[in-house]
This record gives C-alpha cells, structure tokens and sequence, in this order.
C-alpha cells in the first residue's frame, strides 16, 4: 500500500505495528461520560511515536494509521478527579492535588483487544544537525530492539501500548464516516491551538492530511 511521501523523491513513512488489551482515544465533544473514538487519532499515534524516539531536531507527521483488528468496545467505570492543577503548579508542586475530595466515577465506553499500524514522516527543523535518513533508521533500530525513552500507551496510560516491526497482516474490511476528530495541537502558543480533520475509515485506513483546521481561538468543539 502506497502512503504520501514527505517531497518528490524522499523515502516512504516509516512503520510501527502496535498493539495492546484496550485503549480509549476520548472523544471531545463528550464531555461527561468517555466516549472513544473507533480507532486511533493522529495524536494518540504521535504520543506513541515520541515515546519510543523524539529529538528536538524533529516532529513526527503521521500520514495514515492502519487498523488490524475487528473493532471491539466495552464499558468500564473509572475514577477520576475534579480537583485538576494548572500546568505551572503541576510543574513546581505548589498544590497538593485532594483525589478523595474531589473524586467521581464515570463511565468509559473503550476499545479492546487493539492493533494498528502507523506510518509517519520526520520532519526536520532548524536544530537538525543529520539528514533526515539518520534519524529513520535510529527510529527503525530502537523499535526492532524494543527500546523507547517512556512506555507508550492507547489514549490513557492505563492501557499500555507494545509495539514492535510490522508484520504482513492487512487492515480490516471496514468503512465508516468518523465526524471531526482532533488533527494536532500546537503547544507554542497560549492557550494551545487545536486543528481538526473530517476523518474517515476507508477500508480499515485512516488517511491523516498533512494539516488540518482550526479555528484559530484554541478551543475544542462544544467549548466558547
């Protein structure tokens, strides 16, 4: 299967295969009760990406994620917590965080029994000091040898991703319409700046455009 290269000539995406028990890729329109989406968000697919190999010198743009296994879901009921710090106390420990104070329980409506492949460009920067072939094959060999700098997971941490090189399974059978789903977000401005794609599964693939629309406030949907 043919993906989008990042320039005329350059080499193919590279390929993670990842897996695990569940996931949940929230849906943010949703906001009281979790809701996931069908599959992988480009996002998610990023995170994942970046805990197995990142560099200040590159961004990873992923092009298209591949859906291995039948699409599967159940409930399950979470405890989570009303009390959230902002990103400056969580960072110098000024507030201590009351979980039993301010703790609920919500429904989760996840995936189990995942699989996707991911194919994604390095992008290069300013501070790239190698060519962009370097940094693929230190991505390649670190994904063979099973190593990265924190452990992946699905949507939550709860559900641990493990991955591994690709193997020769194709995707599932499936088309559906998916709505709007988060594209990216950019963290360098205040408040950060969220872009969004109309996605669509096209026969167990998710074909990721190279950028998506916003709406220049950094809200999300259902948010003034």
């Amino acid at each position: 299967m043919d993906f989008p290269r990042s320039e005329a000539g350059a080499p193919p995406p590279v390929v993670v295969q990842v897996w695990g028990d569940g996931a949940l890729f929230t849906r943010p329109e949703l906001k009281v009760e979790r809701v996931s989406y069908p599959l992988m968000t480009p996002s998610a697919a990023v995170g994942v990406l970046e805990a197995i190999f990142w560099k200040p010198e590159f961004a990873w743009r992923v092009v298209a994620i591949e859906v291995l296994n039948p699409i599967r879901q159940f409930t399950q009921r979470r405890n989570e917590t009303t009390d959230l710090a902002s990103l400056v106390d969580a960072a110098s420990g000024r507030r201590r965080i009351d979980t039993v104070a301010n703790r609920v329980q919500r429904n989760a409506v996840c995936l189990r029994d995942v699989a996707y492949r991911i194919h994604a460009h390095v992008q290069l920067n300013e501070r790239a000091t190698k060519v962009e072939a370097a940094y693929r094959d230190q991505f390649r060999r670190r994904v063979t040898a099973g190593r990265c700098f924190s452990q992946p997971f699905l949507g939550t941490k709860e559900f641990t991703a493990y991955f591994g090189d690709p193997d020769g399974r194709k995707p599932i059978e499936h088309t559906e319409d998916l709505g709007i789903m988060l594209h990216s977000v950019d963290h360098s401005t205040a408040p950060p700046l969220f872009s969004w794609f109309t996605a669509r599964l096209d026969r167990g693939v998710l074909h990721v455009p190279a950028a998506g629309i916003s709406d220049g406030r950094g809200s999300q949907p259902g948010v003034a």
